[in-house]
């Protein structure tokens, strides 16, 4: 009897990124300062309903970060914040009046009324 090896296909990124996200990164990117090696999304404790969304620069990678690579350049997600983002959507929206991202998280249970944070 031989053995048999089973392939699985390579597993979902945590969290989705919309085009515009990846754009928006693109951006960042391009005016990164000097020793960044992507951007980081993380979820810290803050605001009325306990956490937030934080996008900022990373310099180097942590051992159980995510690593996503994207036309725009590399993604991460913090390691102790993918729990709170498995399924989530990420994109870029801009308006008259504001720019920013913006998550769909099917993992948030309610967020505070101003949208600075959010429950799970």
């Amino acid at each position: 009897m031989t053995e048999t090896t089973k392939t699985r296909p390579a597993p979902k990124a945590a969290v989705a990124l919309t085009p515009g996200a990846e754009a928006r990164i693109a951006a960042l990117m391009a005016k990164a300062p000097e020793g960044a090696i992507g951007v980081k999304l993380s979820t810290p404790r803050r605001g009325c309903s306990g956490l937030a969304y934080s996008v900022d620069y990373v310099t180097e990678e942590q051992p159980f970060d995510e690593k996503i690579e994207t036309p725009a350049g590399m993604f991460y997600i913090d390691g102790a914040s993918v729990l709170y983002l498995v399924g989530s959507t990420m994109d870029w929206v801009e308006d008259d009046f504001s720019a920013g991202f913006v998550f769909d998280n099917p993992n948030a249970k309610g967020a505070c009324g101003c949208g600075e944070s959010f429950m799970v």
